[in-house]
């Protein structure tokens, strides 16, 4: 079955030059096959579109109406080619970005001026949730993530290190003493959040590559790290947060970054992920480039303690 978009431009060409076989030179076919697909056409119609002499094709009334159709819609069809391939190589239209809650609040978010001032043919949608999203059957762009990624096809891209933090304010130190072990968290108020990855709520893990679990307990859990670190700097108890949550606290001396035997475990990493695609479009490619950029060397890791 011959393409009934590619009929429809033959069609068009071989009325604007009224000739099968001037259409024929024009569009590197076959007059054969031109004929074929005029023929195609008024089968599918049911309708004569030109009427034919021995010197030249001219339009019936019906071949006229159907050609401003056909005009019509190969435009519209030209524009819709022309809008994706400049998508290809020209940052521009809605990009839908979804990020962690503390992350994207406190370092995304800030940035998406620049970013915007820098490619203003562009929109961003910032969606804000602590849950793994699917980017295919939601529709996101691209996704922030953070730790150890899971198995699966998305193309992920390294945007930062994620390193973690021990921390209390000075107001508790001061109440309740300085621990300087990691077993000594066990006779403290350590703040717990709900939704980790690396050992479960109330087990922290510590070393290289978390070998030493603790057990730890306290009086207030959340499944966010910027409430843990309100509550902490109020001096309600310890928290084990990324540095990218807790960096502004321990810059004012709100709260105190910890010393202890054993090393903070890392998350691996701030990640990038997208869905595979050959030739990603401009506005992806600029976005997480953009980010890359502001994450070399993160502020959040910059604190003298």
């Amino acid at each position: 079955m011959l393409d009934r978009l590619t009929s429809m431009s033959v069609f068009a060409r071989v009325a604007a030059l009224g000739s099968l076989s001037a259409a024929a030179r024009a569009l590197g076919l076959s007059q054969t096959m031109v004929t074929k697909h005029i023929a195609a056409l008024e089968s599918r119609l049911g309708v004569k579109l030109f009427y034919r002499t021995t010197r030249r094709l001219s339009l019936t009334d019906a071949g006229r109406n159907y050609l401003e159709a056909a005009e019509r819609i190969l435009a519209d069809t030209e524009a819709a080619d022309a809008a994706v391939s400049a998508e290809r190589v020209e940052p521009r239209g809605p990009l839908r970005v979804n990020v962690p809650v503390s992350f994207g609040s406190r370092h995304i978010a800030p940035l998406l001026g620049e970013f915007l001032r820098r490619y203003p043919q562009m929109t961003i949608e910032l969606g804000l949730n602590d849950r793994l999203v699917d980017l295919a059957d939601e529709g996101w762009d691209v996704a922030i993530r953070i730790g150890k990624l899971a198995e699966s096809s998305l193309i992920a891209r390294r945007l930062a290190p994620c390193t973690t933090a021990v921390a209390a304010s000075p107001m508790y130190l001061k109440a309740r003493g300085t621990p300087k072990t990691v077993a000594d968290l066990k006779a403290h108020n350590c703040l717990g959040y709900t939704l980790p990855r690396t050992a479960g709520i109330g087990r922290w893990r510590f070393g290289a590559k978390g070998e030493t679990v603790v057990e730890v307990r306290g009086t207030v859990r959340a499944n966010n790290g910027d409430a843990l670190c309100a509550a902490a700097a109020a001096g309600e108890g310890i928290i084990y947060e990324p540095t990218f949550i807790v960096a502004d606290d321990l810059r004012a001396g709100t709260l105190v970054r910890l010393k202890l035997d054993k090393p903070t475990l890392a998350l691996d990493g701030i990640y990038a992920v997208y869905l595979p695609n050959r030739n990603p479009p401009a506005k992806l490619r600029v976005f997480i480039d953009f980010l890359a950029e502001r994450f070399t060397n993160p502020a959040w890791d910059r604190i003298k303690t």
